[in-house]
């Protein structure tokens, strides 16, 4: 388990992460969400002790990282994938972070083989792709098979195979009762990947729950109806004090939403009560990204205008510097 109380991170003036606080828990996938500079490679750095927080704490199992004696057996972490040393062999610096905790060295080729990269394994990491990179650090972050495991955009530069693989393989990882905690902008993956998120922005903690409640408050569902008796059903329904609506949908003409907390099994009672024949009776569910557009919305840096990026109000400069530095 990984647990933040009231972690605050400032750069002079600025504060990158303000009182932040968290828990990320075994068997799930958490995903660590935000608008670019919300501080989130901050706070994954302040988690393995790269960087000191200005106040407030961070554990692991209890524990900080800096007194873990062998922390690859504890944690496993992927922040940037192209941190290798561009002249070294996979094979050699995998063994190098072996010897450094006291790992076997046939756990090298067992990692190998676990991202595809046994075949290169010899070839210098410099002249890797941003994928094969990508797979690389994962290997670093499995050898010590560890129970803790943060990866920081995991999926970038990966294949659709590739991208398909890691979420199967970071599901796997949580059933076996890992902590598995990461940080993505492919909003459509993590919907996909994340059972439980933490989102911040500014710094700040805007929300930590389950995925789809996440999703269900912030930007609702509704939903869609197909009949040749859309007035009836409207006027049944809004009897009922129901919100619908009736909208022109291309391709298929007017369609009724309702939009609110009710189920499908109501709608297709109270029509069939009145004995009218639906066509389609389907229950819309909100994004992720709707989601997150809509609770972030007040966090983002920068707001596309016109064809033209401003500055949206009111970032000081110094936060957008921070900013910069962490998307490094």
């Amino acid at each position: 388990m990984i647990e933040a109380q009231g972690l605050t991170k400032r750069y002079g003036a600025t504060v990158a992460v303000d009182n932040l606080s968290f828990e990320v828990k075994p068997g799930k996938v958490t995903g660590f969400l935000g608008p670019n500079g919300a501080g989130k490679s901050t706070t994954m750095r302040m988690i393995l002790g790269l960087d000191t927080p200005t106040s407030g704490d961070v554990r692991i199992d209890g524990q900080h990282y800096v007194d873990l004696k062998q922390p690859l057996r504890k944690v496993g972490a992927l922040l940037d994938a192209k941190w290798v040393h561009p002249n070294r062999s996979a094979r050699a610096h995998l063994l190098w972070m072996a010897a450094s905790n006291q790992l076997p060295k046939q756990r090298v080729d067992e990692v190998l083989e676990i991202v595809g990269l046994t075949e290169v394994a010899g070839k210098r990491a410099g002249a890797y792709s941003l994928g094969m990179s990508q797979r690389l650090g994962i290997a670093g972050a499995l050898l010590g098979d560890p129970e803790i495991l943060l990866f920081d955009e995991p999926v970038n530069g990966l294949d659709p195979e590739g991208i398909v693989w890691i979420r199967k393989f970071m599901h796997r990882l949580a059933d076996e009762g890992r902590t598995v905690f990461v940080s993505s902008h492919l909003l459509s993956e993590m919907a996909l990947t994340a059972e439980e998120l933490v989102v911040i922005g500014r710094g700040r903690l805007i929300s930590q729950t389950s995925t789809k409640q996440f999703v269900d408050e912030a930007s609702g569902n509704s939903i869609k109806v197909r009949s040749p008796q859309l007035d009836q059903l409207q006027s049944v329904l809004q009897q009922g004090n129901l919100a619908t609506r009736i909208e022109d949908v291309k391709d298929e003409g007017k369609v009724l939403f309702v939009d609110g907390k009710v189920t499908t099994d109501q709608v297709g009672e109270a029509a069939a009560a009145q004995g009218i024949v639906l066509h389609e009776l389907t229950l819309q569910r909100g994004s992720l990204e709707q989601a997150f557009m809509q609770m972030t919305g007040d966090s983002v840096e920068y707001h596309a205008h016109d064809g033209q990026e401003q500055v949206a109000p009111p970032v000081p400069p110094a936060e957008i510097v921070v900013a910069e530095e962490e998307k490094n």
